[in-house]
């Protein structure tokens, strides 16, 4: 995690705020990031171990079980579940990026008879999928690195998921390339990245850059995909949401060491953003959470 201020276990510790902001997006897989209940102790021992923000095996390691909980999360899986148009008819779907399997998860539900591929590059991530999962195929890539797509999976996929994923890497015009190999003529894609300022957090899981919906179609169709739609989806509660997080700075970086916090004012701050994100607005000028609906030519 990166070395703390001196100060912040005692500031966490008599934070009267500091429980009302308890979850935040991580991804190559989103995850939320809860605030300690541990005391000062437990605190100090994680903020001041060294690790590198692209170290994903320890990021998943940590963030595992908080993940499911992050409402933001959901929301995000409701807007790649619509762009993707998957009916009743079998399909084979790629998560690219997938993290520790939540969303394959939800997919394997929702769509039980379409064939399931996740694409990660950690080991961790990948053994945690595993295990919630075992239906579907998890490989660990570096799509960064040398191509190595597996003859199976070659030209295999009908719908792919890109979920908060290019917004983490130097390169995203190569990680695009790489990822399309595992994409079938016609394929359907659906890409997710944030919109809007970037939060302490953010740069502490290693975001590069935010995006704009011009930004997004441009780099989407210089990777060799057309773009059906970009949307600046969110507005009013996500934004509102991204504020709490970008409010509670710094100190949102120390707070992920406790466990998952189960006390009232966590289930109803959750609760209330489960419920006010279905009231977010599609497609607006405002919103910070872009999706792109796209396909590769036929």
């Amino acid at each position: 995690m990166g070395g703390g201020h001196p100060s912040c276990p005692d500031e966490h510790s008599q934070d009267p705020g500091a429980g009302l902001v308890e979850f935040h997006d991580i991804q190559g897989g989103p995850a939320s990031i809860h605030a300690s209940a541990g005391g000062p102790a437990v605190r100090r021992a994680i903020v001041n171990r060294p690790t590198s923000t692209d170290d994903w095996d320890r990021h998943w390691g940590d963030y595992a079980e908080s993940a499911e909980k992050n409402p933001a999360q959901r929301y995000r899986t409701r807007l790649i579940f619509s762009g993707l148009g998957i009916g009743d008819s079998p399909c084979r779907l790629v998560d690219i990026g997938s993290g520790q399997g939540d969303f394959v998860a939800q997919a394997r539900t929702r769509f039980p008879r379409a064939d399931m591929l996740g694409i990660e590059l950690s080991e961790t991530g990948c053994r945690i999928a595993r295990r919630k999962v075992p239906e579907a195929t998890f490989l660990r890539r570096d799509l960064l690195g040398p191509d190595d797509v597996p003859a199976r999976f070659r030209n295999w996929a009908t719908h792919a998921v890109l979920s908060e994923v290019l917004e983490h890497v130097d390169r995203p015009d190569l990680l695009l390339r790489h990822a399309i190999a595992y994409l079938d003529a016609g394929c359907r894609v659906v890409v997710t990245v944030p919109g809007g300022p970037m939060s302490a957090f953010d740069r502490h899981i290693g975001h590069r850059r935010h995006y704009t919906r011009g930004a997004l179609g441009e780099l989407l169709e210089n990777g060799g995909l057309e773009v059906k739609r970009v949307m600046a989806a969110g507005f009013p509660f996500h934004n509102l949401y991204r504020l709490a997080v970008l409010a509670r700075g710094r100190r949102l970086v120390a707070d992920v060491a406790g466990p998952s916090s189960s006390n009232l004012l966590h289930r109803a701050t959750t609760r209330a953003f489960d419920l006010s994100f279905h009231l977010n607005l599609p497609a607006t000028p405002w919103g910070w959470q872009l999706v792109a609906v796209a396909q590769l030519p036929r």
